[in-house]
This record gives structure tokens, C-alpha cells and sequence, in this order.
């Protein structure tokens, strides 16, 4: 079973090596890595090239202009040619066993469209700090979806045939792209978890965990939450899905966080607090959900 490992990158040619390292060090071989460079200025490409020389295990390929996140990933995993697939940051690693582990369990359950494991969290200089707090098993009848808890998180694999079975990352989305990933791939087939640390999410400047960019990727991420209810109720899949009261109690929590923050830094809280209040008296019908749709996105794009 060949194994595809997927990493996007931009501006972290600094911290490719370590990661580059990582993919050397695994005790299953049989794999490919395929690179795409979201229009890096920094010398990405410069340390990429150096480190990989003529290992042809390894394709990159360049996007024509910088298009994020979202479509970059989304480009990696249409490159892959492996049966199974798993995304790796290039300023984070993998612990040496990480491929056998997954592909042992993705040839034992053919049903299973996503495995997803444990991390653990390094510092610069990729020495251990702490085992992360996220992953977990997903309670029977229960959902990703609706249990949520940070239950799927890295190290995350899914079988190739199911990603394009599913409509594939989102290309519009510039933050909490994994978590579309995991919404889409559980709707195409069971989800495992397995309850050991294969990767490690290096804390930095530009982490999403250390700054202002977790607000970001709370947008981000509700974004994606209200995507993967509206896709399971048309096309009425057979997983857990959130109810009417849930989204719309889950979108007016949201809100107003987003304006108890705001009002602090007195930046956009109007706008928040108008959403909030809308959704509150009425979610479905006082506003329109287009014009909620553009509201948001105006909000969490700038």
C-alpha cells in the first residue's frame, strides 16, 4: 500500500528540515510526498530542493499565485497517487512509526474512510513540551459533527478513493481546513481512532494555537460546521447531523462570543452584535442565510 504524505507549504523553509527528517525516519517505506508551494517568499524552495536532491519519492509542484490554504491542500491531495493519504505541515514532524501504524489499520478495515491519532506539542526547537489534549473515540451514534471535543485531529489519514468520492477540501477556505476534512471523509465512511501520539505541532509565531489566528480559524471552522449540516440534510446522509434548535443555539453562542470579543478591541462588535441579536429572535428567517453567508464572510476575511 503506498502512502501518500501531503504538505503545503508557505514561508516555512526555516522549519522543513525537521519535518523533512521526520518522513526519512519512518519505518514503513513504502511512500511518495507530494509538495505544493503556495507562492513562498522566503526560500522555501531553495531548502526544499537542497534536502530532497534527486529522491524522486518526492514531487513538488508550485501554485501560480499564493491561493491558500484551502485550495492548496486540496491541490495536494488531487496530486496523490497513494491509496492512503495524510497531511503533514512542513513545520511539524512525524514520530517514526507513524505510517505503519496507519497503514496496518487501513488494511485490516476497509470501511474505514479516516483514522486520526495523538499529538503532542514541541517547541522550536521540536523539544517536547506536552501531549496535546485533543483525540479521542467518537461515542456510538454520535457524529463528528455533533460531538465535536477535538475528538479527530492530527495524525489524520483517509483512504484516497474516499476523498474524491467526498467534494475534497474546500478551495475557498484560508483556516481550519482540516476540520471540512474530517466532516467530508466521515460522511464517506466509518471513522477510528487510535489512541497513540504519531505527530508533532511544533508552537511558533504563526501557530494558530499561539495568537490572534485562533479567531480566525474559529470563523473558520463554524464556517465549515454550517457547510457539512446544510450538505448532510439535502442530500439526507445517513450520519448524525446537528438539529434545527442545535444550529441555530450553536450559531447565536458563536456570534456573540465573537462579540463579547470584539467589544473589548471595539472592532466590528456592532456588526457581531447584530448578528447575534438576528439570530437569537429568529435564525432562519429574520435574516437571510445569503445574507448571513456574506455578513460573515466579510467580517472573518478581514
Amino acid at each position: 500500500m503506498l502512502f501518500s504524505i501531503l504538505i503545503a507549504n508557505y514561508n516555512n523553509g526555516h522549519f522543513f528540515k525537521d519535518c523533512y527528517q521526520s518522513i526519512l525516519a519512518q519505518t514503513y517505506t513504502n511512500w511518495e510526498v507530494v509538495i505544493v508551494d503556495d507562492c513562498s517568499t522566503d526560500d522555501s524552495v531553495a531548502v526544499m530542493q537542497q534536502s530532497i536532491g534527486n529522491d524522486t519519492r518526492f514531487r513538488i509542484f508550485f501554485n501560480e499565485e499564493n491561493k491558500g490554504c484551502g485550495y492548496t491542500k486540496n491541490r495536494c491531495a488531487m496530486l496523490a497517487i497513494g491509496e492512503v493519504s495524510g497531511f503533514l505541515d512542513p513545520d511539524d514532524a512525524l514520530m517514526d512509526d507513524a505510517l505503519f501504524q496507519m497503514v496496518i489499520l487501513h488494511e485490516k478495515f476497509e470501511e474505514v474512510a479516516i483514522i486520526t491519532s495523538k499529538y503532542q506539542l514541541v517547541d522550536l526547537k521540536m523539544n517536547f513540551i506536552e501531549n496535546g489534549s485533543h483525540g479521542s473515540a467518537i461515542p456510538e451514534n454520535q457524529s463528528y459533527l455533533t460531538y465535536g471535543n477535538g475528538a479527530m485531529t492530527h495524525f489524520a489519514t483517509f483512504k484516497q478513493d474516499k476523498y474524491k468520492q467526498a467534494e475534497g477540501i474546500d478551495p475557498f477556505m484560508t483556516r481550519a481546513v482540516d476540520q471540512d476534512l474530517y466532516y467530508k471523509m466521515e460522511e464517506q465512511g466509518r471513522h477510528l481512532f487510535l489512541d497513540k501520539v504519531l505527530y508533532r505541532y511544533r508552537i511558533h509565531q504563526n501557530s494558530i494555537s499561539a495568537n490572534k489566528n485562533v479567531f480566525k480559524a474559529q470563523y473558520w471552522h463554524f464556517y465549515a460546521m454550517m457547510k457539512a449540516y446544510k450538505r448532510r440534510k439535502r442530500s439526507h446522509l445517513q450520519i448524525e447531523n446537528f438539529s434545527k434548535k442545535d444550529i441555530e443555539e450553536y450559531a447565536s453562542n458563536y456570534y456573540l462570543s465573537r462579540f463579547e470579543n470584539a467589544k473589548h478591541t471595539n472592532k466590528y462588535s456592532a456588526k457581531y452584535y447584530f448578528l447575534w441579536k438576528a439570530i437569537s429572535i429568529n435564525p432562519f428567517h429574520r435574516v437571510e442565510l445569503k445574507m448571513k453567508s456574506l455578513l460573515l464572510l466579510m467580517i472573518g476575511r478581514i
